[in-house]
């Protein structure tokens, strides 16, 4: 029982250690923290200028009340509220709208650099290789040959 258990974790040992494996966790730690910068961007910086724009509201607590909170006769919520939460929709699709426009920018850059790396290489594969030392001096003797003739 214990060779199943060894086999079973070695197995599991060598796929966490494949490379592709690491990569994607690598990504989804720099997706992670790519998010927080963008939401951060979004709440703190974006949503208090487009909510100055519309007349100082904070767009965040934007919601459409459907159906008002419950309370008894003491103040306490005995029901919650059913609210539409368009400000929390409307943050969504700004934080959307920016991932994808930085996606686009990295991926155009990425373009950039490859179409530039191809172009050298073609331009390496249209140049004749320099002739060598040897190849040369064969060619000054054949010249002064010539010359000779």
């Amino acid at each position: 029982m214990e060779e199943k258990k060894k086999g079973f974790f070695g197995e599991f040992k060598e796929f966490i250690m494949r490379g592709n494996v690491l990569d994607m966790a690598i990504g989804v730690i720099i997706a992670t923290a790519f998010g927080a910068i963008t939401n951060s961007l979004i709440n703190n910086i974006l949503m208090p200028i487009i909510g100055l724009l519309f007349g100082g509201i904070d767009l965040s607590k934007w919601d459409i009340v459907l159906k008002a909170a419950e309370t008894d006769a003491a103040g306490e919520v005995v029901k919650e509220a059913v609210v539409l939460g368009i400000g929390t929709f409307l943050t969504a699709i700004i934080n959307f709208i920016l991932i994808a426009f930085v996606v686009f920018l990295i991926v155009k850059a990425m373009n950039k650099v490859n179409d530039m790396r191809k172009k050298e290489e073609e331009e390496e594969e249209e140049a004749p290789p320099e002739p060598s030392a040897e190849e040369k001096l064969l060619t000054e003797i054949r010249d002064l040959l010539k010359d000779k003739k």
